[in-house]
């Protein structure tokens, strides 16, 4: 014997507790719900027409039984009698004291109202039989004081009626049982798919980062969503990888300047004899330490700029001033290289933006720039509007960019071969890069002699 408890304790199998099953459920009952309503419609319709058509007839035929004589309304009682071989027809003549004179209707009904059809139950009585059936009746007193009773069978209402119900079990319970085992199907799909992507993520989760989210290659909802988890998955592998590499290029560029500033102090401290000579290697340790603290800054103020915390101050900037500002500033160090720097600023185009982060970039940019040109080259810096986009463009007669190393140069701490002999962190244009990425613009390294490196404004005005 079971408990009570265990009928509710019952487990439905998984695909029943899928929300794809139940809306197939869902669905399936109101379907059969609409289709029972309708169909009980047209059967009320139907039954009230047939009703109608009957009453009319037998109001007629009362009519025209009445007009007769009583010879002749016996004859026609007779004739209606005999020529009704699926006994369907009702005819009686009653007397005033209710016996019956003629006719298959064994004693005259009660309750009846002259000339108003009424449903009735009668005894039949002809062919020597004697059954009792349900009948549409209407009479009428004639002037002898007999009373004239016209009807027939109603059974053809009960036939449609059972026409309806056969439909109904014929048609739409398969339909329903069908919509259920698609819906069972449907449910069942969808949860294996569930079930598999719930597996990729339990593998992503435990730290499997090269695991995707699979995909059917039908475009359907959970393709869409698998394509752009995957997508979200392959930026967060490769920003971890990117953090990773990060961390050991800061553990390398650190170590450096920190052992140096380390052995310095050994040596001050071992071989030092006077004042002058420590505080020039506390001197020394000092710049080596700045050094550490100017990588730590930069690498603060990158993750504070590609985590867009500059976007409430973005406001209206001015292109053109800032262009100059900049050129003004590198005018002179430039000219001490032995570098010509020429600014061309024809484009007066406003921007939405952080104007100290957009001065930033494109000092950083010239900097570069005038850093690695050789004495007697020169650097571009212009502002233009092109292609229908306001463009600010560092062009220099330097070594130049490789193709290859184009994307890693703005990556941090890269440095190239050429530059490892120039000072510097690696972090300038990986500073430029957010910078632009923050803005919404477009950053380009293109080559040719020298070195170009563009700003693309898509939204200035």
């Amino acid at each position: 014997m079971f408990a009570a408890s265990d009928l509710f304790s019952v487990r439905l199998p998984d695909f029943a507790r899928t929300t794809t099953f139940r809306w197939a459920v869902t669905v399936a009952s109101a379907f059969l719900m609409c289709t029972l309503a309708l169909f009980g419609f047209m059967y009320w319709q139907t039954a009230v027409y047939v009703m109608n058509r009957y009453d009319i007839l037998l109001v007629e035929e009362l009519q025209v039984f009445a007009s007769n004589t009583p010879e002749r309304l016996l004859q026609e009682i007779e004739d209606r009698l005999a020529k009704d071989p699926q006994r369907i027809k009702i005819a009686g003549l009653f007397g005033a004291n209710g016996s019956r004179i003629a006719g298959n209707v064994e004693s005259f009904p009660s309750g009846l109202t002259p000339n108003v059809p009424t449903n009735a139950v009668v005894v039949r009585v002809d062919r020597g039989l004697r059954e009792a059936q349900k009948v549409r009746l209407a009479t009428r007193s004639l002037p002898g004081g007999e009373n004239l009773v016209i009807g027939r069978q109603i059974d053809e209402i009960t036939e449609i009626a059972q026409i309806v119900v056969r439909a109904l079990a014929l048609g739409l319970l398969p339909a329903f049982i069908l919509a259920i085992l698609i819906g069972m199907v449907l449910s069942q799909r969808a949860h294996d798919r569930v079930l598999e992507v719930n597996r990729k993520i339990q593998r992503i989760v435990a730290g499997d980062l090269r695991e995707r989210l699979p995909t059917s290659g039908r475009g359907d909802p959970f393709d869409q969503l698998a394509v752009s988890v995957n997508r979200m998955l392959d930026d967060i592998e490769s920003l971890i990888r990117e953090i990773a590499g990060v961390g050991d290029n800061i553990a390398h560029d650190l170590r450096t300047p920190l052992t140096r500033v380390r052995m310095r102090l050994e040596r001050g401290r071992a071989h030092a004899s006077t004042l002058n000579e420590l505080r020039t290697v506390v001197d020394q340790a000092i710049g080596g330490l700045d050094q550490s603290l100017a990588i730590i800054t930069a690498l603060l103020r990158i993750a504070e700029i590609e985590h867009g915390r500059r976007l409430e101050g973005f406001s209206q900037v001015s292109l053109g001033p800032l262009v100059r500002e900049v050129g003004d500033l590198y005018e002179p160090i430039a000219e001490d290289k032995g570098v010509a720097l020429r600014v061309e600023s024809t484009d007066e185009a406003t921007v939405r933006g952080d104007r100290d982060l957009l001065f930033e970039a494109v000092a950083n940019l010239v900097d570069n720039a005038v850093k690695f040109t050789p004495e007697g080259g020169h650097v571009d810096l212009a502002l233009h509007h092109r292609n229908g986009h306001t463009q600010i463009r560092v062009k220099d007669t330097g070594p130049g960019i490789p193709e290859v190393e184009r994307e890693a140069v703005t990556k941090r701490f890269y440095r190239s071969d050429k530059s490892r002999r120039t000072d510097g962190l690696g972090l300038g244009l990986s500073l430029v890069a957010a910078i632009v990425k923050l803005h919404g613009f477009q950053f380009a390294i293109t080559a040719g002699p020298g070195c170009t490196v563009e700003i693309v404004c898509p939204r200035a005005r």
